[in-house]
């Protein structure tokens, strides 16, 4: 039954929900930058849960981004657009929407425990990153023989990408190359969007790479 439930796939319908994210995005940024007390309850922040009950952050800080930095919207909507539309037009947008938020959700909660674990009370963690990363990785399976032109000029396989952002997340996270960064919620997008295609696709990743380059 749960199974069958897992595997039910959704009627087709494409309604631009990546422009729809991208817009409710861009008005919460807006809505930020007139009333930027409200970061402390929209982004995540583990004392905030704890004690202050906030459970919503786990949702809302996706939709949270630096004010100090027009760059870090800037390029999650970027990618959004770049990936998250073409990649909404193949597998529709019910499935969309729910990749994009279950990935979301499912990083805030990892690095929720993480911060809890090493006592990270502190810490504000806000970005649709995490999400990004795992339409990152769908794009990838969806359209495993894509080509991704780096600055404009070098193509890159979508996979062979995939495979590079995760090398320079790990590295990063080891060796604490640029300080701030959660390099941990991007390789859990990186991680729910696998499971997520074996668990609800029926899936493997591997698999797809592997014929689409025999």
């Amino acid at each position: 039954m749960l199974k069958n439930l897992l595997h039910k796939p959704f009627k087709y319908a494409y309604y631009n929900a990546a422009l729809i994210i991208i817009g409710i995005n861009v008005a919460v940024f807006l809505l930020l930058k007139i009333k930027s007390n409200l970061i402390s309850y929209l982004a995540l922040n583990t004392w905030n849960v704890t004690r202050g009950h906030m459970y919503w952050q786990f949702f809302t800080y996706m939709f949270v981004h630096d004010l100090s930095s027009f760059q870090h919207i800037f390029f999650n909507m970027l990618g959004l657009l770049f990936f998250g539309v073409p990649l909404e037009k193949a597998i529709g947008s019910k499935e969309f929407i729910l990749l994009y938020l279950l990935s979301g959700l499912f990083c805030g909660v990892a690095s929720f425990l993480i911060y809890l674990a090493t006592g990270m009370y502190y810490v504000f963690l806000y970005g649709a990153s995490g999400a990004l990363y795992a339409i990152l990785l769908a794009y990838a399976v969806v359209y495993p023989r894509a080509k991704i032109f780096v600055w404009g000029i070098l193509p890159i396989p979508a996979p062979i990408l995939i495979a590079i952002y995760a090398g320079i997340e790990i590295a990063s996270q080891i060796f604490s190359l640029q300080s701030g960064t959660a390099h941990m919620t991007h390789l859990a997008g990186f991680a729910f969007a696998w499971l997520y295609f074996i668990i609800r696709m029926g899936i493997n990743p591997i698999k797809v790479w592997k014929n689409a380059y025999r």
